[in-house]
């Protein structure tokens, strides 16, 4: 954990989004209610949207490594998606403007209960801004539909690269202009904050075990080289002292 002297230093906080401010789960499943209901169809949007986010996260690894060129992320969704219905045998129950708008899912996600409590507190006292994978436009929307108080918007389309590349987190540096020990990241992910932490960014992890609905469990235990570790934002807000 943090010493005051540490603490004192931090200006400003950057977040992951997906997963971490904002529920992708439950409008993907009230998405797939919808689309079931309007189609006849069966089809667990729970273990779907758990293969979409696989085939995603493999292209964004690939972009990193060099394999593939830089492609924004809705890109990504969108391309995965037609993969993820051929190989569910659902590619003729979709047509090309059914999938377009499938895939605009990503844009509405909920806020989570305690996020716009939390981050309006935050904001009060730090500089705050996203640091997400998402594209700007799409992170945007997302952040004006869940209401999140942002006082800046990156994402890791201004670095033409993904997290945990340290290109992102630089970005933090060079456009927030904080030192990197002078900005936090908040994420329910651990492999980010341990790039952030890498990178020289003191790490907040804020735990999300509903990120991927009731039946998994991520793993949201403590680590020792956490520099915060909570369970909401309101939380995180008060072991900050905002």
């Amino acid at each position: 954990m943090m010493d005051a002297a540490s603490l004192a230093k931090v200006r400003a906080l950057t977040f992951d989004v997906q997963g971490t401010c904002a529920d992708f789960c439950r409008p993907l499943l009230r998405m797939g209610e919808t689309v079931n209901r309007a189609k006849g169809l069966t089809i667990d949007w729970g273990a779907l949207s758990s293969d979409w986010r696989g085939l995603y996260r493999a292209v964004l690894d690939e972009i990193i490594a060099g394999r593939r060129p830089w492609l924004r992320v809705d890109r990504i969704y969108r391309e995965t998606l037609d993969v993820l219905l051929q190989q569910h045998g659902l590619s003729a129950a979709f047509s090309m403007a059914e999938r377009d708008e499938l895939n605009q899912v990503w844009s509405r996600l909920d806020a989570w209960p305690d996020s716009v409590e939390g981050l309006g507190r935050l904001r009060r006292r730090f500089v705050t801004s996203t640091l997400s994978n998402a594209g700007m436009r799409t992170m945007v929307a997302v952040v004006k539909h869940a209401g999140l108080p942002f006082d800046a918007v990156l994402t890791a389309e201004l670095a033409r690269s993904y997290k945990p590349a340290p290109a992102v987190y630089q970005l933090a540096v060079d456009l927030l202009g904080y030192r990197p020990e002078e900005i936090m990241m908040v994420a329910c992910h651990k492999y980010d904050l341990r790039a952030a932490r890498e990178f020289g960014m003191r790490t907040a992890f804020v735990a999300r075990p509903l990120e991927f609905g009731p039946e998994v469990k991520p793993d949201v235990s403590p680590e020792p080289w956490f520099d915060v570790y909570a369970t909401d934002f309101v939380g995180l807000a008060a072991a900050l002292g905002a």
